[in-house]
């Protein structure tokens, strides 16, 4: 293991971290930064202002997509403002996304038709101050994913765009991504995706009663995401999101996961390599089960480990005992009791036990287990304190 001795910059200290040399200190950083709590605390700052306030080691998000005009793509002409984690749409003739707000709804409301030539497909999404919901499923009979297969675009990367901002971004931070989801609501995995255009507990009934339909449709989501990883090729990521939610523990068995998510998520993560890329698996809820099965399909790091006292299960310890010599664990710490309500030394002890129960050798990068909504600016301060002091040397 070669030994830090001189400062890093953030960018170098989590690159060691990825690649598993040890950094100088401690990397501090969290995952999005939620609008809503910006807006509420911070007075509405960007995203790389809260950074360099409060010194801790930033990313900075990026998923610019571009259209092929040689396919016959075009932007979606009916999106408009591009919003929160959204991408630029693909349109072609054959498949056009239009959208309605919905009166008369609690909560903002817009319906989304895909219009392909043998039929029109519809979807419901909800959204707060806080977050977004499918309100009504995109797949509502077995053959739907018919037309999804036929006409559904899949996004390129525009590698200009990505290259300007890690030009523009420097030593800052990471330049992180994430894997392409469904046109208007999705996660990066394609189980994952799958179950936001229908529900997951019907889809997890389908495994059992029509596992080839299941294959089918997750075959369909991944073609889309193997071209997207394939147009990543030159582009100066430093790591992409893979996974999501719906395929940890608290969701499904391990057996659903080796079956119907390992098989196809491990293909991208070795596309995404063979085009220089580096992959977080993402799952924020339950993984002790999973933590072998999600390191045997080759990221590069993983996330959230999310601990008991947020609902989930992930003995930090264990964790590093079984799979930190795998991989960059990056997450841990438990936002829900230690950034708000709570003196500034029990932050800090927080900490301190992520440090010592993950932080050995290195592989390890301190962050919030997922976003927050919630959270006082000096306990923030205290954790991104007490983080730095963690030192290799």
């Amino acid at each position: 293991m070669t030994i830090a001795t001189a400062t890093m910059t953030s960018k170098q200290r989590m690159l060691a971290a990825l690649d598993g040399r040890l950094p100088d200190r401690l990397p501090v950083t969290t995952h999005h930064l939620m609008p809503y709590f910006l807006d509420k605390y911070m007075n509405g700052i960007t995203d790389q202002a809260f950074f360099d306030y409060f010194d801790m080691d930033a990313y900075v998000w990026t998923v610019p997509h571009r259209h092929d005009p040689s396919q016959g793509e075009y932007p979606d002409p009916e999106q408009g403002e591009i919003g929160f984690l959204e991408s630029r749409r693909v349109s072609t003739d054959d498949w056009r996304v239009y959208w309605e707000k919905l009166p008369g709804y609690e909560y903002q409301t817009v319906r989304y038709r895909f219009v392909t030539p043998k039929g029109t497909l519809s979807m419901v999404i909800q959204s707060n101050e806080h977050t977004a919901w499918v309100a009504e499923y995109l797949i509502k009979n077995k053959r739907d994913i018919d037309l999804l297969g036929e006409y559904m675009t899949a996004p390129k990367c525009d590698v200009e765009a990505v290259n300007r901002t890690a030009e523009e971004f420097g030593e800052r931070g990471l330049v992180r991504g994430h894997i392409c989801c469904f046109d208007v609501f999705g996660q990066p995995g394609c189980w994952q995706d799958a179950a936001c255009l229908m529900k997951v507990e019907d889809l997890i009934y389908a495994t059992y009663d029509d596992p080839e339909w299941v294959h089918e449709l997750l075959k369909i989501l991944q073609r889309r995401k193997m071209i997207y990883i394939q147009s990543l090729q030159g582009a100066r990521f430093d790591i992409h999101e893979l996974g999501g939610g719906s395929a940890s523990s608290t969701v499904i068995s391990p057996k659903i996961f080796e079956k119907f998510v390992a098989p196809y998520d491990k293909e991208l993560i070795a596309a995404a390599h063979h085009a220089g890329q580096r992959i977080t698996y993402h799952t924020c809820g339950g993984m002790m089960p999973l933590l072998e099965l999600i390191a045997d399909m080759g990221p590069d790091a993983m996330e959230t480990f999310t601990p008991p006292g947020m609902g989930a299960d992930v003995n930090l310890a264990e964790a590093k005992r079984r799979i930190g010599d795998r991989v960059c664990m990056i997450g841990g710490f438990d936002q829900f009791h230690y950034l708000i309500d709570c003196a500034p030394e029990d932050t800090r002890a927080e900490v301190r036990r992520c440090f010592e129960e993950a932080g050995a050798n290195g592989r390890y990068i301190l962050s919030p287990s997922d976003h927050f909504f919630d959270a006082d600016p000096e306990l923030i301060r205290a954790f991104a304190d007490e983080a730095r002091r963690c030192s290799y040397r």
